[in-house]
């Protein structure tokens, strides 16, 4: 569906992206992986046609089109929601346009007879009927129906798109690009401001109605549940695992074992080759097997293990001045924007050490609520900090509003004070800003070494109660675990908001919930609260099956539940074809597990290991398994 061949991406003397080459087929969710700064947003835009490579080219057979969902979006305020998402037909709005302009032109002329005359009238019959075949007067109440789907009530519709949060903002982007339907769906941080509600119906969709997608994530748990495919880009190389984001983890790291163990046995094996070489060079009767040893040695074929990226974020938050025993006490806290209503009644309680989450849909106020905790806004009830505590906050937008024309260096020069000026080149580096990188500018960083320059900020002086919002956009899954256990081994009080469920699970010991202008308190884990909705949801549809069914009687319809005859007859076909196919399924599944562990043994031996060709194909199989899995997980599933 579409091919890169040999891209290569230069700037100035450095080279991002070398020679790399793959092909997205149809049906496949490829996770695209990689440190920040790997070049991942640059791949996109490439292969968007929004960027043009320094070498190589990007090739789409005729008719195929894209989507592309950038990290960073450009809405304009001047539109409204209904507005925006009717971009997405703006092309059949300019047809429709034209068309009208042709019957003006059509009903003013007289010249019937001439070919300029019927070229007019061939134009608009095409145009007629590709407006009929596009479903034009239909589009409205598509836009309609896709936003009410991404939860937009019929009241936001003519709501200007600036009165929306980021997050929100996002689903409008999103809202155009399913309603293009394009071929290939090209997502640069797609959960970032999204929340978990509506990262999992993101989720739901990508799998059921996409037809190929490249996306770029840092959600570990996102991406395991959407992608089938892994392409990751290490040092300017592209390494291509046919397995979802864990399994290619896993993959990985056997590849490196493999690589290293053949490595090292082939590393012996010529040691040893030229100390025969070395010891009887000069002895005449050895000659012959000097020689023989010595083409042997030109003739192998040198094994290299496969590079890896071994900078990494070293962070650890400065020892926390002892506060009071409640750093935060709440009690009928209110906030509301003149008729809206934000929250109310809002009663909690942070102990000193705890690590807690805000949770919630976008809009329900836990931005707000942090902002009333900072002293920032007004509210209504009260509101106390405990004793000596000292606020670290990290804002969800702080990225943005570094200067972009002052170095990295000066970012964090201009800012610190005291002694902690004579170390701030330990603190960069720290950051994976050492040496030449502390002089880059900040517009020419990426999001994550934005991110992680804005995080240089919370270090530069004590803090006690760490609060954090959205915390994790733009870091990579690696920075991202480093924080964690920083933020776990941080002895103050943490408040975290995030959508992130990979980074809430095991880090916080308590989630508070924001909805329906109520906050509410669930202790355990982000997994246990998630169970727990997820119980109260099936309740809830219980319910509302049991009212429903009442109401059926009470009305007295007649009841659809019989099938006819013809339609038992086709659902018993498809049951046999389905049973078939599992049965199929499960013999390729034992063929293969019995190919794998014939292989495994071989690798095992010394020879094996130094089969490059064979551990290839012992990767290649285990992702064949791993897609046959797959295959019968969701035959299982349809039967």
């Amino acid at each position: 569906m579409l091919s890169i061949e040999n891209l290569t991406v230069e700037f100035g003397g450095f080279t991002l992206l070398d020679r790399i080459s793959f092909v997205l087929n149809r049906n496949e969710r490829v996770a695209l992986a990689g440190k920040n700064g790997a070049g991942k947003s640059t791949l996109l835009k490439i292969m968007a046609g929004l960027q043009q490579p320094s070498g190589g080219a990007v090739s789409l057979p005729k008719g195929v089109s894209i989507g592309y969902l950038p990290q960073q979006m450009k809405l304009s305020d001047s539109r409204t929601v209904r507005e925006e998402a009717s971009l997405a037909f703006s092309h059949l709005q300019k047809m429709e346009k034209e068309l009208e302009q042709l019957h003006t032109e059509m009903a003013e002329r007289t010249d019937y007879e001439t070919e300029a005359y019927q070229t007019v009238i061939e134009r608009a019959t095409d145009l007629q009927e590709l407006l009929q075949m596009s479903g034009i007067h239909n589009f409205e109440a598509e836009v309609e129906k896709t936003l009410m789907g991404l939860g937009f009530l019929r009241s936001d519709f003519d709501r200007p798109t600036r009165e929306f949060s980021g997050g929100w903002r996002m689903r409008i982007e999103l809202a155009k690009i399913l309603l293009q339907a394009p071929d290939v769906l090209l997502l640069d941080e797609p959960t970032n401001h999204l929340d978990i509600e509506s990262i999992q119906w993101l989720e739901n969709f990508l799998t059921t109605h996409s037809n190929a997608v490249m996306l770029v994530s840092h959600d570990r748990a996102f991406l395991d549940a959407v992608t089938n495919r892994t392409i990751e880009i290490v040092l300017g190389s592209a390494h291509d695992y046919k397995v979802n984001y864990s399994k290619y983890l896993e993959l990985r790291r056997e590849r490196r074992e493999q690589q290293q163990r053949a490595y090292e046995n082939q590393q012996k094996q010529i040691k040893d080759t030229e100390e025969f070489i070395e010891r009887f060079r000069y002895k005449a009767t050895k000659s012959n097997q000097v020689q023989s040893r010595i083409k042997q040695l030109e003739k192998i074929e040198r094994i290299e293990v496969d590079e890896v990226d071994n900078s990494q974020l070293n962070l650890k938050f400065p020892p926390a001045p002892r506060s009071g025993s409640y750093p935060v006490v709440m009690e009928e806290v209110l906030k509301s924007y003149g008729d809206h209503l934000v929250f109310k009644d809002v009663t909690l309680t942070i102990e000193r050490g705890e690590k807690v989450a805000f949770v919630g849909k976008n809009g329900e106020g836990k931005s707000t609520l942090v902002k009333c905790i900072m002293n920032e806004i007004d509210h209504g009830g009260k509101l106390e900090l405990g004793h000596n505590v000292k606020i670290g906050y990290f804002a969800q937008n702080q990225a943005q509003l570094l200067d972009e024309e002052m170095t990295v260096f000066d970012t964090i020069d201009y800012v610190a004070v005291g002694d902690v000026r004579t170390k701030i080149r330990d603190i960069l580096g720290a950051f994976m800003f050492g040496g030449e990188a502390s002089d880059k500018k900040v517009k020419v960083l990426s999001g994550g070494e934005r991110s992680r320059l804005a995080m240089i900020r919370l270090l530069l002086e004590p803090v006690n109660l760490l609060i954090l919002d959205e915390p994790t956009n733009h870091l990579d899954i690696a920075s991202k675990e480093v924080l964690k256990k920083a933020i776990s081994e941080f002895d103050g009080t943490a408040i975290i908001v995030s959508h992130d469920r990979d980074f809430l699970n095991g880090l916080v010991s308590k989630v508070y919930e924001f909805g329906g202008g109520k906050v509410t308190e669930h202790l355990g884990g982000i997994y246990d609260f998630l169970d727990k909705k997820k119980l109260e949801t099936l309740q809830q549809l219980e319910l509302s099956t049991t009212v429903a069914a009442k109401m059926e009687k009470k009305q007295e319809q007649p009841s659809e539940s019989k099938l006819s005859y013809q339609e038992q007859k086709e659902l018993n076909r498809k049951q046999r074809k389905l049973e078939k196919q599992i049965e199929e399924a499960e013999n390729k599944i034992e063929a293969l597990e019995k190919k794998i562990s014939e292989m495994e043994a071989t690798l095992s031996t010394p020879e094996g290991a130094s089969d490059m060709d064979l551990l290839q194909k012992y990767l290649d199989t285990k992702a064949r398994l791993d897609q046959t899995m797959h295959h019968w997980e969701q035959l299982q599933n349809e039967l």
